[in-house]
Protein backbone atom coordinates (compact mmCIF):
# COMPACT_ATOMS: atom_id res chain seq x y z
CA UNK A 1 0.00 0.00 0.00
CA UNK A 2 1.57 3.34 -0.97
CA UNK A 3 2.33 5.59 1.96
CA UNK A 4 1.18 9.19 1.77
CA UNK A 5 4.23 11.28 2.14
CA UNK A 6 4.06 14.14 4.57
CA UNK A 7 5.59 17.43 3.49
CA UNK A 8 9.11 18.10 4.70
CA UNK A 9 9.68 21.05 7.03
CA UNK A 10 11.51 23.06 4.36
CA UNK A 11 8.59 22.57 1.96
CA UNK A 12 6.20 23.96 4.56
CA UNK A 13 8.23 27.13 4.95
CA UNK A 14 7.27 28.43 1.53
CA UNK A 15 4.27 26.53 0.22
CA UNK A 16 1.83 25.15 2.78
CA UNK A 17 -1.84 24.55 3.21
CA UNK A 18 -3.96 24.27 6.32
CA UNK A 19 -4.62 20.65 5.40
CA UNK A 20 -0.88 19.91 5.34
CA UNK A 21 -0.36 21.67 8.65
CA UNK A 22 -3.29 19.86 10.21
CA UNK A 23 -2.00 16.44 9.16
CA UNK A 24 1.49 17.21 10.36
CA UNK A 25 0.78 19.06 13.62
CA UNK A 26 -2.70 18.03 14.87
CA UNK A 27 -1.43 15.26 17.19
CA UNK A 28 1.55 17.38 18.27
CA UNK A 29 -0.72 20.28 19.21
CA UNK A 30 -3.10 17.99 21.10
CA UNK A 31 -0.19 16.67 23.19
CA UNK A 32 1.09 20.22 23.66
CA UNK A 33 -2.25 21.45 25.02
CA UNK A 34 -2.93 18.34 27.13
CA UNK A 35 0.52 18.60 28.77
CA UNK A 36 -0.40 22.11 29.81
CA UNK A 37 -3.47 20.87 31.65
CA UNK A 38 -6.28 21.04 29.10
CA UNK A 39 -8.73 18.18 28.85
CA UNK A 40 -9.04 16.53 25.43
CA UNK A 41 -12.13 18.44 24.17
CA UNK A 42 -10.56 21.79 25.10
CA UNK A 43 -7.26 20.71 23.51
CA UNK A 44 -9.11 19.78 20.31
CA UNK A 45 -10.86 23.16 20.29
CA UNK A 46 -7.54 24.94 20.89
CA UNK A 47 -5.83 23.05 18.06
CA UNK A 48 -8.74 23.91 15.77
CA UNK A 49 -8.37 27.56 16.81
CA UNK A 50 -4.68 27.48 15.79
CA UNK A 51 -5.56 26.24 12.30
CA UNK A 52 -8.48 28.66 12.00
CA UNK A 53 -6.22 31.61 12.82
CA UNK A 54 -3.55 30.39 10.42
CA UNK A 55 -6.11 30.24 7.63
CA UNK A 56 -6.85 33.96 7.81
CA UNK A 57 -5.35 35.78 4.79
CA UNK A 58 -3.93 38.65 6.85
CA UNK A 59 -2.11 36.20 9.14
CA UNK A 60 -0.88 34.03 6.30
CA UNK A 61 0.71 37.05 4.62
CA UNK A 62 2.77 37.87 7.75
CA UNK A 63 4.17 34.40 8.39
CA UNK A 64 7.85 33.84 7.74
CA UNK A 65 8.59 30.53 9.45
CA UNK A 66 5.32 28.62 9.73
CA UNK A 67 6.38 26.12 12.41
CA UNK A 68 7.61 28.80 14.81
CA UNK A 69 4.52 30.89 14.20
CA UNK A 70 2.26 27.87 14.75
CA UNK A 71 3.76 27.10 18.17
CA UNK A 72 3.85 30.71 19.33
CA UNK A 73 0.19 30.95 18.34
CA UNK A 74 -0.52 27.72 20.26
CA UNK A 75 1.18 29.18 23.34
CA UNK A 76 -0.94 32.33 23.07
CA UNK A 77 -4.12 30.29 22.72
CA UNK A 78 -3.18 28.23 25.80
CA UNK A 79 -2.64 31.43 27.80
CA UNK A 80 -6.00 32.80 26.58
CA UNK A 81 -7.71 29.54 27.55
CA UNK A 82 -6.38 29.53 31.11
CA UNK A 83 -6.97 33.25 31.55
CA UNK A 84 -10.58 32.80 30.41
CA UNK A 85 -10.99 29.82 32.73
CA UNK A 86 -9.61 31.84 35.65
CA UNK A 87 -12.03 34.71 34.98
CA UNK A 88 -14.96 32.28 34.69
CA UNK A 89 -13.97 30.69 37.99
CA UNK A 90 -13.78 34.08 39.72
CA UNK A 91 -17.19 35.09 38.34
CA UNK A 92 -19.13 31.87 38.47
CA UNK A 93 -22.12 31.88 36.12
CA UNK A 94 -24.36 30.16 38.66
CA UNK A 95 -23.78 32.97 41.13
CA UNK A 96 -24.46 35.56 38.43
CA UNK A 97 -27.64 33.79 37.34
CA UNK A 98 -28.95 33.58 40.91
CA UNK A 99 -28.36 37.30 41.42
CA UNK A 100 -29.98 38.10 38.09
CA UNK A 101 -33.12 36.03 38.70
CA UNK A 102 -34.37 37.09 42.09
CA UNK A 103 -37.99 36.16 42.75
CA UNK A 104 -39.03 39.56 44.06
CA UNK A 105 -38.07 41.18 40.73
CA UNK A 106 -40.78 39.18 38.96
CA UNK A 107 -43.81 40.14 40.97
CA UNK A 108 -46.96 40.12 38.78
CA UNK A 109 -47.65 43.81 39.28
CA UNK A 110 -44.08 44.72 38.29
CA UNK A 111 -44.35 42.54 35.17
CA UNK A 112 -47.62 44.23 34.24
CA UNK A 113 -46.11 47.71 34.71
CA UNK A 114 -43.09 46.72 32.63
CA UNK A 115 -45.31 45.42 29.85
CA UNK A 116 -47.34 48.65 29.85
CA UNK A 117 -44.16 50.73 29.72
CA UNK A 118 -42.84 48.65 26.84
CA UNK A 119 -46.12 49.09 24.96
CA UNK A 120 -45.87 52.87 25.43
CA UNK A 121 -42.31 52.91 24.10
CA UNK A 122 -43.22 50.81 21.07
CA UNK A 123 -46.24 53.04 20.43
CA UNK A 124 -44.09 56.17 20.68
CA UNK A 125 -41.54 54.68 18.28
CA UNK A 126 -44.27 53.73 15.82
CA UNK A 127 -45.59 57.29 15.95
CA UNK A 128 -42.29 58.62 14.57
CA UNK A 129 -41.92 59.12 10.81
CA UNK A 130 -40.56 55.96 9.18
CA UNK A 131 -37.09 57.28 8.25
CA UNK A 132 -36.63 58.91 11.65
CA UNK A 133 -37.68 55.71 13.43
CA UNK A 134 -35.34 53.63 11.28
CA UNK A 135 -32.39 55.96 11.93
CA UNK A 136 -33.13 56.09 15.67
CA UNK A 137 -33.27 52.28 15.91
CA UNK A 138 -29.99 51.92 14.02
CA UNK A 139 -28.31 54.49 16.26
CA UNK A 140 -29.71 53.61 19.68
CA UNK A 141 -30.61 49.94 19.51
CA UNK A 142 -28.05 48.60 17.02
CA UNK A 143 -25.33 51.04 18.17
CA UNK A 144 -24.24 52.04 14.67
CA UNK A 145 -22.30 55.26 14.32
CA UNK A 146 -23.84 58.22 12.52
CA UNK A 147 -21.30 57.74 9.71
CA UNK A 148 -22.24 54.05 9.32
CA UNK A 149 -25.94 54.90 9.22
CA UNK A 150 -25.37 57.66 6.70
CA UNK A 151 -23.38 55.34 4.46
CA UNK A 152 -25.98 52.59 4.76
CA UNK A 153 -28.91 54.90 3.93
CA UNK A 154 -27.11 57.18 1.48
CA UNK A 155 -27.59 60.34 3.53
CA UNK A 156 -25.22 62.73 5.26
CA UNK A 157 -23.85 62.20 8.75
CA UNK A 158 -25.30 65.58 9.74
CA UNK A 159 -28.80 64.52 8.66
CA UNK A 160 -28.47 61.33 10.70
CA UNK A 161 -27.45 63.39 13.73
CA UNK A 162 -30.43 65.72 13.20
CA UNK A 163 -32.89 62.82 12.86
CA UNK A 164 -31.58 61.12 16.03
CA UNK A 165 -31.86 64.39 17.95
CA UNK A 166 -35.41 64.96 16.68
CA UNK A 167 -36.44 61.38 17.49
CA UNK A 168 -35.03 61.66 21.01
CA UNK A 169 -36.90 64.93 21.55
CA UNK A 170 -40.16 63.45 20.21
CA UNK A 171 -39.84 60.37 22.44
CA UNK A 172 -39.04 62.50 25.50
CA UNK A 173 -42.05 64.72 24.76
CA UNK A 174 -44.27 61.66 24.35
CA UNK A 175 -43.03 60.29 27.68
CA UNK A 176 -43.75 63.56 29.47
CA UNK A 177 -47.29 63.63 28.11
CA UNK A 178 -48.01 60.00 28.99
CA UNK A 179 -46.08 59.75 32.24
Amino acid sequence: MPRTEQPRADELETDWSIDQLSRRYQAVLLRYFCRRGMDLPDAQDAAQEVFERLSRPDVRARIGRVEGYLFSMAANIAVEHFRYRQVRKAHAPADFASRLHRDEDFAPDRLFEGRQELDLIVGALNALPERMRHIFILARLENLSHAEIGARLGISKRLVQYEVTQATACLADQRRRLG
